[in-house]
């Protein structure tokens, strides 16, 4: 507890002469060690409580600053210790700042009536004339998030949530705001009921209104010049720069905003990215990512989505309003100048390529290729799985993920193919079959969902969808057989037995977080009959279902396996076992190689032009060769991709010795 006490007469004569004014000098107290000597043209009123002020503060360019107080207002305020406040032009009033901070050149920094400091707020994401708002608050996830605002169908449970919310925000609610330990707000203006956590740096900031920065030790917030924000969360790790706008807006962990980004009612979770372009109403999953000037989110869900310049999407037909909504699934992403006309569902990991006014729901095809020619949009089911670009993105999220803080609120699940994709994969199978027999298998093109899908294009789709569904469940297989340490045929089907409850059925993305939907709806279930109340508890609940995900996978695919291969995994012989590991290998491989040779598109003839631009054809060849590399098989992704070609190999030929030594 921290000890204060009164000025003696010398200290009030000494502030006097250092040009201070206070009309009630008893009414500020101070720690010991506080000096007088540092607090000069400093006019206080109401309840001041003052540190010591011992720190110099080494600022860029080798200027020094001592900590104290110059030319300042105070109005109710804490000030704790080695703090340097200078030339706030009007006054901050009812705030308790930390430790070693740095204010200066500030307008007005102030908390005015009780406040929540942005939580509460409403987000009216997807439809923007309401129905679907999101509650922000400090401790919003994804997963929860994504209940609020798509489980309109449960309302005891949205009620719920609601109340859960409604008390958390109580709690947080006061008259008095907080600055933290180490923050920095420089040449800033307008702070009005915001909350600020440990090592921010508000640098340039115009207005910051009804907000809180929720910045820490491990991963300070930096807000930078002419950053306007109104009714705001922002989490731990982000950075808001260079004149981004934002109002009614949860800002998620390691997030980054720039170059005038603006957005309105939209929710941004971890590791999105926005830049010179506009969101409105959008619920932006983990990895979202847009930096074109000319793109436009609006009315849509996205993760793990990267936004081509120019793209577009129209959620108002001059009716009733701006209603519509879209679902681009995840991994799903868009070329410039791409345009969809809501409603629509994109399928997971899908590309989308021209303009779409038909209202295609292809969420059963995944991994698809959405194209315009001539007005039609045609369908290319699978043909991302063959993609270079879809392997490298799987490849770069991880590594990408930039939230340093030890208490991260998302849940997220990196993997490509997962029992949500997989079961999209079989029913892709069902729809594409089913076509061939009501059309027949000679017709040059099918009629699905509004769009055309060509003959060629549903065979590749059948074989790519085959190889994929290969590889996951053989994936499934082999880490089985590995993790068993099995001596035996009889002990390796005893490992086989699935332990977790849940795997079987349907399963969900809740915005990054890959679950059984059974094991979802009990979580609800809880919410519904109050034994989750803490905003917190969710979350860990949440966070339990994301840490059992490969119990419950195995579960879903061991069944899966039984059905599809038509197998009995409690009888099954060392012999089929082998021809699984066989099949694996060869979907395996057969997929690396699909996707060595789409790279090697990249070093194609016409990947060469606008290369050696005043040369002839060697120079050409040779600028390339010094900005690209000369070998194809150089390209550090090419070699990964023929690792992992060796890598699985050789993982078959271990899995096939380990069952025959059974």
């Amino acid at each position: 507890m921290i000890s204060y006490r009164k000025l003696s007469q010398e200290e009030i004569t000494a502030l006097k002469a250092n040009l201070c004014f206070c009309s009630d000098w008893s009414q500020i107290e101070v720690r010991e060690g506080f000096s007088p000597e540092y607090v000069h043209h400093t006019r206080f009123s109401g309840n001041i409580r003052l540190g010591a002020f011992n720190k110099e503060f080494s600022l860029p360019g080798g200027m020094k600053k001592h900590s104290g107080l110059f030319h300042t207002t105070l109005h109710n305020v804490t000030v704790g210790d080695d703090c340097c406040i200078e030339n706030v032009k009007n006054y901050i009033a009812n705030y308790v700042i930390g430790n070693d901070c740095f204010i200066e050149n500030v307008d007005i920094i102030l908390t005015d009536g009780v406040s929540s400091f942005g939580n509460g707020v409403e987000a009216a994401v997807l439809n923007e004339t309401g129905g679907r708002e999101v509650m922000i608050y400090d401790r919003l996830s994804a997963q929860a998030a994504y209940i609020m605002a798509l489980y309109r169908h449960r309302p005891e449970l949205v009620s719920a949530l609601r109340k859960m919310i409604s008390d958390y925000v109580a709690k947080v609610s006061s008259d008095t705001g907080s600055i933290g330990n180490n923050v920095i707000i420089a040449d800033t203006g307008y702070i009005k009921n915001v909350r600020i956590g440990d090592c921010c740096k508000i640098e340039g900031a115009s207005r910051l209104k009804n907000g809180s920065i929720n910045s820490n030790a491990h991963a300070p917030v930096h807000i930078g010049v002419g950053v306007i924000g109104d009714d705001f969360i922002i989490c731990s790790g982000s950075s808001i720069e260079d004149g981004v706008t934002f109002s009614r807006c949860f800002i998620g962990q390691a997030c980054q905003l720039g170059h005038t980004y603006s957005a309105s009612d939209s929710l941004f979770f971890s590791n999105c990215q926005g830049e010179n372009g506009e969101a409105c109403a959008i619920f932006a999953g983990p990895y979202t990512v847009t930096h074109h000037k000319s793109t436009l989110l609006i009315a849509g869900m996205f993760s793990f989505m990267n936004a081509g310049s120019g793209s577009n999407q129209s959620n108002h037909m001059y009716k009733l309003g701006p209603i519509h909504q879209g679902i681009m699934e995840r991994g799903a992403k868009t070329s410039s100048d791409s345009y969809i006309l809501w409603p629509a569902k994109v399928g997971a990991f899908s590309l989308v390529m021209g303009r779409h006014v038909s209202h295609q729901d292809t969420s059963d095809l995944p991994f698809s290729y959405l194209i315009e020619q001539q007005s039609t949009s045609f369908i290319m089911p699978g043909a991302n799985l063959k993609s270079v670009g879809t392997i490298r993105d799987a490849k770069k999220w991880p590594g990408r993920d930039k939230r340093k803080d030890p208490d991260k609120l998302d849940s997220i699940n990196y993997n490509l193919l997962s029992p949500y994709t997989i079961q999209k994969m079989l029913k892709a199978v069902d729809i594409l079959k089913n076509l061939q027999k009501v059309s027949g298998e000679t017709s040059d093109a099918y009629t699905y969902q509004s769009g055309k899908i060509k003959r060629s294009s549903l065979l590749n789709g059948l074989k790519y969808y085959g190889m994929a569904i290969d590889k996951f469940l053989g994936n499934s297989l082999i880490t089985r057989i590995m993790a068993s340490n099995a001596k035996s045929i009889e002990e390796l089907r005893e490992y086989f037995v699935p332990k977790s409850a849940y795997g079987d059925g349907d399963w969900v993305d809740l915005s990054g977080m890959i679950a059984p939907k059974k094991a979802v709806s009990d979580l609800l279930d809880d919410v519904e009959k109050g034994i989750i109340t803490d905003v917190d508890a969710l979350n860990d609940r949440f966070a339990s279902l994301h840490k059992a995900y490969y119990d419950y996978e195995w579960r879903w695919a061991s069944h899966i396996i039984e059905s599809y291969y038509k197998i009995n995994l409690n009888t099954v012989s060392a012999e089929t076992l082998c021809a699984l590991v066989a099949r694996w290998k060869e979907s395996v491989t057969g997929l690396d190689n699909l996707v060595y040779a789409d790279a090697g598109k990249e070093f194609s003839l016409s990947a060469m032009t606008s290369f050696g631009a005043d040369g002839d054809e060697a120079q050409r060849a040779s600028d390339f060769e010094q900005v690209r590399g000369s070998v194809f098989e150089a390209d550090p992704f090419v070699k990964s991709v023929k690792e992992h070609i060796r890598v699985k190999s050789a993982l078959a030929d271990t899995v096939l010795e380990v069952i025959s030594s059974l």
